[in-house]
């Protein structure tokens, strides 16, 4: 056999070798007294899938590529033989590839011959596998992964449901997976629950269940090898199992195991300097794990410890015979000195309730059972009774009053997501105590993954309080966050869907306790989603609810109950602003459209007039603001009358001494805009009004003015007073007698009517909403008094003149008289 026969048959076996020689998945050795020690596996294909899809943790770095070799035989084969050795503090990994152009059998002469004839292959791909540095790793999944410390326990407690619901599978179906082959009857009358203990004198803290257990080389396995999770390979090979076995009798496995990515038992570490596992595996030990004595009376099979301090390295020993371990598992952490509140047990109780509280076993803290409470967001809806849910409605709103309305249903795309909401009797921002957070928690397999969950409602849904559960949803490795933002997305519109067709039917079905109880309560929320959730604009806007010109005071209606009473021939969609209801009866505004009996809605806050800009059309209908000038109403008979009697009149002639002639109307908004240049950009005449000389339209809205000064003066921004308003609109009304009265004055008295004209346009200001300041009118107000009181008192001033002439005139012919009449005598 030549020399390169010898090294490709070497590479050949190094290559064919089994993984566990082949990598060093944990390198045992002998102790003296039975222990054995080991280095952790970092389990790097597990690892890296799991990272690439989390994106939670960084890559670890790769190590250095040490040497590569290229020695060539000495019989002139084309033969490259290549290494690469990667240097690590658990172990040394050697990668070998071997390429040769021709076969390994073929003779030195043949070689030489069928060199001249054939052309040299590619060369030859290295395949390597990524490095990381164990040490390193392990601080990162301890250290570095989780936000808050207190997971851990959430971690543990996961752990120890999945052991338990491991157990629970396999005596409902009388199968073992892994290294045991068979049930243990010797622990069946053992209840399945989780036991915790907390000991402050020691500070130690231990979680107990009696699940399924370990055995020696299931320890080696499952915690010797980060990311690698025995809870997802166990639900894998039960798959496998059920697909070959076609049997459609086993209970639905896999829905109750936590477990998936392989690094919550590391979170120990986080508080405790070392920590023990103590398991006696439910099944029939493997070849490898000896079984002991007789003499132990405790057992039937070997228990084990597994000991490690988080630096890298981990021990396994036979559990010493005077500490009892029946079946499942024990894990025991060694409190680091400031992690000692972890055990007390008002401590662990509160992270129990917060984040395991819905386990599926018993959960006993020092012998007290912690969850009492059941997951029923899982159970049939009809099948919970009033009673679960006002007490499971208290616990997750922290409130004690009792539920408005309830909303139970579940989902099958684009997940399986299970829900729960409550709608409270009241809320808590109109009492002036801040914007409330998120009441909804997100669970997964009945675990709490993130309290006040932002991101599966949308924010005007806060006042929600409830639960979601999905089995399916991907989480980040940390499981504090659901990980795939496009499909929450998702799942966010599939639930805000399921909330407002819930509103819409109690709208329907149950109208009274919708308008007086429920959106009393809440329109400001609704309100809000109109503005900001502009997928849900259209269905949100359906539920609210104005008061119209037709309707009685305090009689709400919905957008479908306008457009139902509309005209055929109404193509728009009327609101009017005012701060009451009497005030927009009074306004300008309402003169056309009570004139032409159009319905128009009224809204009395600055928010409803920042909806109605945004929700701009309504069933296809725009929604107009009173105040445009670009409104059409149908002409009235009375006008069409006046135009008739009108045809025969000149332009320049008044057809009467209360109205001004079409020329006369030009000259006067002439007149009228240029007096108030500053003020005013336009004015032109309108038939809309009856009983007002004149109104401003296109302007700026109140409401939203009023609401952009009230949130600048809350940021400390621009004063009031520095807000200039821009220059208006004026429709004035030709026929009404102030408008003439002006008209003539303006030559005669032009200071006077200026005064007016002044008057005139704060007053549209203040129907409008607009006039910052109302004290601005008062020095013109008292020059106009003062008008009015000089031209009374010269009015008076005539009239005594004229009295005390015809006094004088009276006297003298009485003194005529007398004389005349002492002259006959």
């Amino acid at each position: 056999m030549t020399m390169a026969t010898m090294q490709l048959a070497a590479a050949r076996a190094a290559l064919l070798a089994p993984a566990a020689s082949r990598w060093g998945v944990c390198s045992l050795r002998k102790a003296s007294l039975g222990r054995e020690t080991g280095r952790f596996h970092d389990g790097r294909r597990s690892l890296l899938s799991t990272v690439s899809v989390s994106g939670s943790m960084p890559m670890p770095a790769a190590s250095v590529l040490s040497s590569v070799s290229y020695p060539t035989s000495s019989s002139g084969h084309d033969q490259r033989y290549r290494s690469a050795h990667f240097s690590q503090s658990t172990t040394s990994y050697q990668i070998a590839h071997l390429s040769t152009s021709s076969s390994s059998t073929t003779t030195d002469a043949d070689s030489n011959n069928s060199t001249e004839n054939t052309i040299d292959p590619p060369p030859p791909k290295d395949e390597m596998e990524f490095q990381a540095e164990t040490r390193q790793l392990l601080d990162i999944v301890t250290h570095s992964l989780y936000t808050d410390k207190e997971v851990f326990l959430r971690e543990l407690v996961s752990n120890a449901s999945d052991a338990l619901e491991k157990l629970r599978h396999i005596q409902a179906t009388g199968t073992l997976s892994g290294a045991t082959t068979s049930t243990s009857a010797e622990n069946d009358d053992v209840p399945l629950e989780i036991r915790i203990t907390t000991d402050e004198a020691s500070n130690t803290l231990t979680i107990t269940d009696t699940g399924i257990g370990m055995t020696k080389s299931e320890m080696i396995s499952n915690l010797g090898t980060i990311a690698r999770s025995g809870s997802k390979a166990f639900v894998e090979g039960m798959k496998i199992k059920k697909a070959l076995d076609d049997a459609s009798d086993l209970d639905p496995f896999g829905q109750g195991i936590i477990g998936k990515f392989g690094v919550g038992f590391y979170s120990g570490f986080m508080v405790a300097d070392q920590v023990d596992v103590r398991s006696m595996s439910a099944g029939k030990v493997a070849d490898d794990d000896a079984t002991i004595s007789t003499d132990d009376h405790h057992h039937h099979h070997r228990a084990f410890v597994w000991e490690s301090t988080g630096t890298g390295k981990y021990s396994i020993s036979p559990l010493s015979p005077d500490i009892r371990q029946d079946r499942g598992t024990s894990v025991v952490l060694h409190l680091k000195p400031e992690m000692a509140h972890f055990s007390c047990e008002s401590t662990v109780e509160s992270i129990l309730k917060k984040y395991s509280n819905f386990v599926g076993f018993p959960i006993f803290l020092n012998g007290n059972r912690v969850n009492t409470m059941d997951a029923i967001w899982l159970q049939d809806p009809k099948s919970v009774e009033e009673e679960k849910h006002s007490e499971f409605y208290k616990y997750v709103s922290h409130m004690h009053d009792e539920p408005l309305s309830t909303i139970h249903f579940r989902v099958d795309a684009p997940l399986d997501i299970k829900a729960l909401f409550y709608i409270p009797s009241f809320h808590q921002e109109k009492y002036g105590m801040g914007r409330m957070e998120s009441g909804v928690s997100l669970y997964s397999r009945k675990i709490l993954i993130e309290a006040k969950c932002l991101d599966i409602l949308p924010e005007w849904c806060r006042f929600i309080k409830g639960v979601v559960d999905s089995e399916d949803l991907p989480l980040s490795i940390s499981r504090e966050k659901p990980q795939d933002s496009a499909l929450v997305g998702k799942m966010r519109k599939a639930l805000t869907r399921k909330i407002i067709s819930h509103l819409t039917t109690m709208m329907k079905k149950d109208n009274d306790k919708y308008k007086t109880e429920f959106y009393k309560e809440y329109a400001l929320f609704l309100k809000e989603g109109v503005c900001q959730d502009f997928d849900s604009q259209q269905p949100l806007s359906k539920l609210l609810l104005f008061e119209t010109s037709k309707g009685m005071s305090g009689e709400l209606v919905s957008l479908d109950e306008y457009v139902s009473r509309c005209p055929p021939e109404q193509k728009n969609i009327y609101y009017l602003f005012a701060p009451s209801r009497e005030l927009a009866l009074q306004s300008p505004y309402m003169e056309g459209f009570a004139k032409h009996k159009r319905e128009v809605i009224f809204i009395y806050s600055g928010i409803d007039e920042f909806v109605m800009a945004n929700l701009k059309t309504f069933e296809g209908r725009n929604l107009l603001s009173c105040d445009r000038s670009e409104l059409e109403l149908p002409k009235s008979e009375e006008n069409d009358a006046q135009k008739e009697d009108k045809k025969g009149d000149d332009d320049d002639v008044p057809t009467s001494k209360t109205s001004l002639s079409k020329l006369e109307a030009t000259e006067f908004c002439n007149w009228f805009q240029t007096t108030l240049k500053s003020k005013v950009a336009k004015c032109t005449t309108t038939d809309r009004l009856s009983s007002s000389p004149a109104v401003i339209t296109d302007n700026e809205s109140g409401a939203l003015r009023n609401l952009m000064r009230l949130l600048e003066s809350q940021e400390g921004g621009t004063s009031p007073s520095a807000m200039p308003l821009p220059k208006q609109t004026v429709l004035i009304n030709p026929n009404h007698e102030i408008i003439v009265g002006i008209h003539h004055m303006k030559e005669k008295e032009p200071v006077l009517a200026q005064l007016l004209a002044e008057q005139i346009l704060d007053n549209c200001l203040v129907a409008a909403g607009l006039l910052n300041d109302g004290r601005s009118m008062l020095p013109r107000l008292n020059d106009l008094m003062l008008c009015v009181v000089k031209s009374g008192v010269d009015a008076d001033n005539t009239i005594q003149d004229d009295a005390d002439a015809n006094a004088e005139e009276a006297n003298s012919e009485i003194l005529d008289d007398a004389t005349d009449v002492n002259k006959e005598k």
